[in-house]
């Protein structure tokens, strides 16, 4: 960093720290007691407290992702302990629950206000288009372990579930800008009262990134920008509800070496990637027959082109129902169906490189069911199950069993037994080097849906009234998984399901009220990874190596706040990560601090500086890797009313 602007950085922080205190206003920090009854609703897709969950979930809260200066979506969420979040270049991330981290990482399902993110390309989420304004969200619930009884194929490590705000809690203007020595954020926000119980808001949000350096120096051409804006209108009357919402984006960045797919170790010239989406949503949820409706659709189109070796353009339209019902106050019963169509088209612009047939439909449909009910006093089971079809494999059966024992009001003992897929996507099946027979890498024809049976065991509780603890042991048994095996002619390759083996590990994290005006957060997840290849593969990329590589074996978290006088904050967070194989990536531990104050009741200015350790490199090769150093930047947010 510049001498200059590590010297108006230090100007703007005695600034802040100088500036005349507002009044003082009750902090949005939740008592440990309001967060055990924060509601949430991705452990069994109707609304409960965080402390009846039986699931190994953590709640990011939106005052958590205002105290650590994040501005992007990836960012807020290295937040959650039980995930592993890698920055591979400016922008773009790969992110995993319980290990199988990878650029095109699979295994984890990824939903905005209810719209599923992943593409079916690859089964995974392009991180670099998944943003939203950071001021409206609610809450971010990570759920580590299957998901995939209630929410469908891919949620086989976990569900990130982002939810935002209704647009009656966002009425009035907000200006929110940051300036930092590598990035630059500024979000505008309007929301006004509609009338007749409606609310509405609009929001635009313009993110910019400089170039990354490798550890010798050499720029990576990484740097990009992106600009989206979008709408949301939220109608209640009685107990009907009514939600519209629209998002639109564009945007480019540079395509960093190796490329954004590298299968068989081929490499392009590399130029822009040019991104650009639309989707809109509408659901309405409401009381019927003694039950509760809820009726969702949305339509999602994307295109992305990463040339030269291939432009896609995917259109998705999605359709939801689901009824929940109460036969009894011990008893909860959710039913529900979903169909989701696709029409993708991926062309190529290099002869080495096609996913065929270039233009293909898709659907999906399934069918679920959840029961769950008290058996006994503070004794509750859970069974579900889910049947979804899709055009690869056919019918797959998803089921999942829960036990959750309440011995007392502040103690949740559950445990889980539950069976999960991750259906094939284009890439496991319609890939093909080069775009003309005769191809050295034939695709995926045979290729089956990859599976695991896991079990957890698990813990939430407030043993003292000043501390929370949440602890979950996991084995996943897993079978099928990819891998890229010799044809018997020996002259190519193809993908196949050649590897299995186990994940075992531990999650946990936990809150301690040390002081009034002190909170302390830690988390911790150790994973113990044991893949091998199944008899009678001839594997040619050592799969094994590489997903088991790509897993950390230990990831640690700790965070302190401390409120000060005078409407101040001090945020320290200090997060380690474990070595990585493969990629061969060194343990890194960085250190991150927010300076924040309050100067008057509607505007707030923070200091963030980031990676106060110096630089680490967190994914990808050695040669190719970026090195991501200190950052020091500026926040500001100001509310007009």
């Amino acid at each position: 960093m510049g001498q200059p602007q590590s010297r108006a950085c230090c100007i703007a922080a005695a600034a802040l720290w100088a500036a005349p205190a507002a009044a003082q206003a009750p902090l949005v920090d939740l008592s440990l007691e309001e967060l055990g009854s924060v509601t949430i609703t991705s452990t069994a897709k109707r609304e409960q407290r965080l402390g009846d969950a039986a699931a190994s979930l953590f709640v990011i809260t939106a005052d958590d992702i205002r105290r650590a200066g994040v501005t992007r979506l990836p960012e807020a969420l290295r937040l959650a302990p039980n995930l592993h979040v890698a920055e591979t270049s400016s922008g773009d991330y790969a992110i995993s629950a319980r290990g199988f981290n990878a650029g095109s990482a699979n295994k984890l399902l990824v939903l905005i206000d209810g719209r599923s993110v992943y593409t079916p390309l690859f089964a995974g989420v392009f991180w670099d288009v998944q943003d939203v304004a950071l001021e409206d969200i609610d809450r971010i619930e990570v759920s580590s372990g299957p998901g995939s009884t209630l929410w469908g194929v891919n949620a086989v490590n976990g569900v990130i579930n982002i939810i935002t705000r209704s647009a009656s809690a966002t009425r009035g203007s907000l200006v929110s800008a940051a300036a930092g020595s590598h990035e630059r954020d500024t979000v505008l926000r309007h929301g006004w009262s509609l009338g007749g119980g409606g609310d509405m808001r609009l929001y635009l949000k313009h993110t910019s990134q400089g170039r990354t350096e490798t550890a010798a120096g050499t720029p990576v051409e990484d740097a990009g920008h992106m600009l989206r804006g979008g709408f949301r209108a939220d109608w209640g009357r009685g107990n009907d509800r009514v939600t519209l919402q629209g998002n639109a984006y564009r945007g480019n960045h540079g395509q960093p070496l190796p490329g954004s797919i590298d299968v068989t170790g081929v490499n392009f010239a590399l130029d822009t990637i040019r991104l650009s989406g639309a989707n809109l949503l509408a659901r309405w949820d409401g009381p019927v027959g003694g039950g509760e409706l809820s009726v969702q659709g949305y339509l999602d189109r994307t295109v992305r082109v990463n040339p030269p070796t291939f432009d896609e353009t995917l259109e998705i339209a999605d359709f939801e129902v689901q009824y929940t019902l109460r036969p009894t106050p011990d008893h909860t019963v959710v039913l529900g169906a979903n169909h989701r169509r696709s029409q993708d088209r991926v062309g190529h612009g290099a002869p080495e490189f096609a996913f065929l047939p270039e233009r293909l439909n898709q659907a999906w449909t399934s069918l679920f069911v959840q029961d769950e009910v008290a058996v006994a006093e503070g004794l509750r089971v859970t069974l579900g199950a889910r049947v979804e079809r899709n055009d690869y494999t056919g019918n797959e059966f998803l089921p999942n069993l829960r036990l959750a024992w309440k011995p007392s009001p502040g103690q949740l003992w559950w445990a889980s037994a539950a069976h999960t897929v991750r259906a094939p996507s284009r890439l496991d099946r319609d890939i093909y080097i080069p775009a003309q027979p005769p191809f050295i890498l034939d695709g995926g024809a045979g290729f089956r849906a990859e599976t695991a049976n896991v079990l957890e065991l698990g813990y939430r509780g407030q043993p003292l009234p000043a501390l929370t603890l949440s602890a979950t042991a996991f084995h996943g048994n897993y079978d099928h998984l990819r891998t890229q095996e010799l044809a018997p002619s020996g002259m190519s390759v193809y993908f196949g399901n050649g590897m299995k083996g186990r994940v075992s590990g531990l999650e946990a994290w936990g809150s301690l009220q040390a002081a009034s005006w002190l909170r302390l957060h830690g988390g911790v997840t150790l994973l113990r990874p044991r893949l091998q290849l199944k008899p009678g593969s001839i594997d040619t990329a050592d799969s094994v190596a590489a997903a088991a590589g790509a897993m950390p074996r230990q990831l640690w978290r700790l965070r302190a706040a401390f409120n000060l006088p005078s409407d101040a904050e001090l945020d320290l967070m200090l997060r380690h990560v474990g070595a990585l194989s493969a990629p061969d990536v060194p343990a890194y531990t960085a250190v991150d601090l927010r300076l924040g104050r309050r100067i008057g009741p509607d505007v707030d200015l923070a200091l963030v500086a980031q990676n106060l350790f110096g630089s680490h490199g967190e994914f990808t090769a050695i040669q190719t890797r970026t090195e991501f150093g200190r950052n020091l930047m500026l926040q500001m947010r100001m509310r007009f009313f």
